[in-house]
Parts: C-alpha cells; sequence; structure tokens
C-alpha cells in the first residue's frame, strides 16, 4: 500500500472520504477530487502530506483532466482511481406531478454513469506509462455501484440505471484494459450510513437498519474504505463487482 497514490472522486465527504482516510490509513498517497472545496481542504489537512485536494467535476472534461494532471504533478504517478461521486435522485415514472423531470434523469447518468467512465478513461491513460509490478500490473480502477443496480425500488428508475450502467461497464473495461495490466473493480455497497442517510429522522435509520440479513445494521463508511484497500492489494481481483451490502435484498 506504500506503492499506492490514488484519486477518488467524491473524496471530500461520505464514502469516498472513508476511502481516502483508509488509503492513507494504509500508508499510501491520495487526491481526492470535489466539487466541495472547503470539505476537501479540510480534510487534506487532516490527513497530511499523504494527501491533497483538487477542485474538480466529473461531468466535465476540461475540469477532471487538469485535475488529474495536477495529481501527477504533486505525486509523479497514479495507481489507482476510485469513483465515490454520486447522486441520488428518487422519482417514479409517472406520479401524480406529472412525469418523471427528464433533466433529474439525465444529471442521474452524467454524474453516477458518464462520470465514473471519465475518471477512468483520464486514469488509465495515465496509469499506463507505470513501471508494472512483477505480475504486470500498472493499476487498478474501482467504481461505486450499488444494490440498486440488481433490485432497484420504486421512484429509483434513474439510480439504478446509472448504477446498472456502472455494473455494465466493468467486464469490458476490464477486457479493454487487460493488455495495460490495469483491473478494473466495482463495489455494490447497500444502505450504508452516508450524509444523505444521516439526514433522515432516527426512526428512519432504524427501519432502515433492519433491512440487511446480518448485521442488523447500516453498513460503516469505514467498511467501505476497508474494501477498497482489499480489492487494491488483491491483484487476482478483476472485471468483478463486489456485493458490500450485509446480505440485503431491496424489496
Amino acid at each position: 500500500m506504500d506503492q499506492v497514490v490514488a484519486l477518488v472522486s467524491g473524496g471530500a465527504s461520505g464514502l469516498g472520504a472513508a476511502t481516502a482516510r483508509a488509503i492513507v490509513g494504509a500508508g499510501g498517497r491520495v487526491v481526492m477530487l470535489d466539487r466541495d472545496a472547503t470539505k476537501g481542504e479540510a480534510l487534506a489537512a487532516e490527513l497530511g502530506e499523504a494527501a491533497r485536494f483538487a477542485l474538480a467535476d466529473v461531468t466535465d472534461e476540461a475540469s477532471l483532466q487538469t485535475a488529474r494532471d495536477w495529481a501527477l504533478s504533486q505525486f509523479g504517478q497514479i495507481t489507482a482511481a476510485i469513483s465515490c461521486a454520486g447522486i441520488a435522485f428518487a422519482a417514479k415514472t409517472v406520479s401524480r406531478d406529472g412525469a418523471h423531470p427528464l433533466d433529474s434523469f439525465q444529471r442521474s447518468i452524467d454524474i453516477n454513469l458518464v462520470g465514473s467512465f471519465n475518471l477512468a478513461r483520464l486514469a488509465a491513460e495515465a496509469m499506463q506509462d507505470n513501471t508494472p509490478d512483477a505480475d504486470g500490473q500498472r493499476g487498478v480502477i474501482i467504481h461505486t455501484a450499488s444494490v440498486a443496480a440488481y433490485e432497484g425500488q420504486k421512484g429509483q428508475p434513474a439510480y439504478a440505471a446509472s448504477k446498472g450502467g456502472v455494473v455494465g461497464m466493468v467486464l469490458p473495461m476490464a477486457r479493454d484494459l487487460a493488455d495495460q495490466g490495469i483491473r478494473v473493480m466495482a463495489i455494490a455497497p447497500g444502505l450504508f450510513l452516508t450524509p444523505m442517510l444521516e439526514g433522515l429522522p432516527e426512526a428512519a435509520q432504524e427501519a432502515l437498519a433492519q433491512q440487511p440479513l446480518f448485521p442488523k445494521r447500516l453498513g460503516r463508511p469505514e467498511e467501505f474504505g476497508a474494501m477498497v484497500n482489499m480489492i487494491i492489494a488483491s491483484p487476482y481481483l478483476n472485471g468483478s463487482v463486489i456485493r458490500l451490502d450485509g446480505g440485503i435484498r431491496l424489496p
């Protein structure tokens, strides 16, 4: 892990911040990409010399490429890229208020799916110049999917479609990048105690915590970070999606 230099989108909060903490805690270095400069710079200051923050929008090609190039200037290489930037918009296809807003559907796809691809392609472009290890590995890309990709609920056509696209992207991207020695994986988290769920009333959180098979609780962001580290450190993991969900199957 002391050879890891990671880009983490959505790195200022939630699963992205937990991922940054996990990588630095294991001896790696990280550049957090986010649109929230206040939180991003505060986290970088907390993590010390092993961390940097870059203002970036994953849906903007120029913004993300500039951030990637700056990351290379700071640490000399990029060996991992983890996509944690995402949104969760809820609306039924048709409701009493009318048809699902098209711009909200498009925004979900742009951030969750296109943004993940944007980070992956730019990171892979940089990784191909890395010196390979004994296995010939030059880097690893980790996407964030969701259990909603498999069991999307009412009001989740946009979110489930975007995360289903992430799942569908993993294997062909792994095949694309195999000759360059770059692995591609994804994590499909279940119900995690992120800022989105922290805003719910305590009774709602307790009800959600009863849905996993075991343990009966919401996932902890640090468990997501630990899974990222496990994937980075396990060179035989490639082309797959790992469910991190306590055995939940969304009703």
